[in-house]
This record gives structure tokens, sequence and C-alpha cells, in this order.
């Protein structure tokens, strides 16, 4: 069951199979998917809905695990660790980044934009989360992209307070500047490009924190 979350096979929000739906799919007994299920809502993977089944509502048990350590973090920790993670990633990124992975940030980029320009505030902050998950993507590195995709979820759940800190921290020129270093094939570059973006972030929340 896992395995198909992870895959995507059962996208968020999904209502997975009944109890004997489960049984005949797996092979196995009602008490082995019993103890499945309940461990995988343990890990932050399902969660039931009394009268209505069960639900699929995250794909990493790392972001469960964050968000029984931390269920309701402060915008300015989500910020510091996405600088730590996400400027490494990105001097990575310039090392291993081809042309298709180029050719696919700058279309994010472009959507990203497309979505600020517009004012659809929704569509821009989930555009630039996607945006830079893509970055970590291409790091290449197995172990940063499984950590980042932990935090991304618990990012996703709080994509608007995000996006209100990141909306006026020189978008797109930082992201810009990142997708340029990048394809420069230039770390140091790429990586100071996404500190320097993150710590504006950083700054316009200290700033409207003090209001």
């Amino acid at each position: 069951m896992s395995q198909l979350i992870r895959d995507g096979q059962w996208p968020m929000g999904t209502r997975i199979p009944s109890e004997p739906e489960l049984v005949e799919l797996f092979g196995v007994g009602r008490n082995t998917i019993r103890e499945a299920v309940r461990a995988l809502e343990h890990a932050g993977l399902l969660a039931p809905r009394r009268g209505d089944g069960t639900y699929v509502c995250g794909r990493n048990p790392l972001a469960g695990a964050i968000s029984r350590c931390t269920p309701d973090p402060e915008i300015t920790d989500l910020i510091t660790t996405r600088r730590a993670l996400e400027s490494e990633a990105a001097a990575l990124a310039a090392q291993h980044a081809d042309a298709d992975t180029v050719t696919g940030l700058k279309a994010l980029l472009a959507d990203t934009v497309a979505a600020l320009d517009a004012g659809d505030v929704e569509r821009y902050a989930l555009l630039d989360l996607e945006f830079h998950s893509a970055v970590v993507t291409a790091s290449r590195n197995p172990l940063l992209i499984e950590l980042y995709d932990g935090i991304g979820e618990v990012m996703r759940r709080n994509h608007r307070d995000l996006a209100d800190a990141t909306s006026g921290t020189g978008h797109p020129r930082g992201h810009h500047d990142v997708v340029e270093a990048i394809a420069d094939a230039d770390p140091a570059r790429a990586r100071d490009a996404v500190h320097r973006y993150l710590e504006t972030a950083l700054d316009v929340t200290a700033r409207d924190a003090a209001r």
C-alpha cells in the first residue's frame, strides 16, 4: 500500500479500497490489512473518516514524522530549512543538470511568473513549490531529494503563508538567477542565488511579524 501511495497510484485525497477489496488485492488476511492500515495511519499517509472510509493524506512517512514533532511549524523555520536544503541542491543541480532539465525549469518559472502577474496567489504558491522541488530533483542526490520531499508535504500544507512571504521577494529575478546559474553550470552562483532569495523571504516575514 505504501508503494502505491508513493508511486502516485493512490493520489492524495483518494479513498483507498475497502477492507475486503484490500484482502483480495493483496492476498492476505483481514488482520494483516488492518495492521498495515494502522501503521500507515500512524506514519501520516492515511487518515480515517468516520463513516466514509480511509483516505490518502500524505506520500512520505518523513512528512508524518515531522508533522507529529512540529504540528504547527513557524513560517520562518520552514524558510530557514528550505534555505539550508535548497541552496546546496541548487549547487548540485548546476553540476548535474542537462539541457532538458534547464528547459523544464525555465518552463516552470514562466508558469510561476504568469500566475504571479495574474494575481493568482494560490496557483503561484503551488507552482513556486513545484519549481523549487524541481531544482532539488535536479541535484540528483537521492537522500537530499527524499528529505526535501518529506518537508515538501509540510510546506504544501502551509503554502498560502509561504506565498505571502515569498511573493514580494524580488521574484521573478531571484528565480531567474537560480535558473541561469544552473544553466551556466556555476554551483557557487546557484547556491548564492537561492540563499539571497530565501534570506529576503525571511526579512519579509520578520517585517510582517513586527507590524
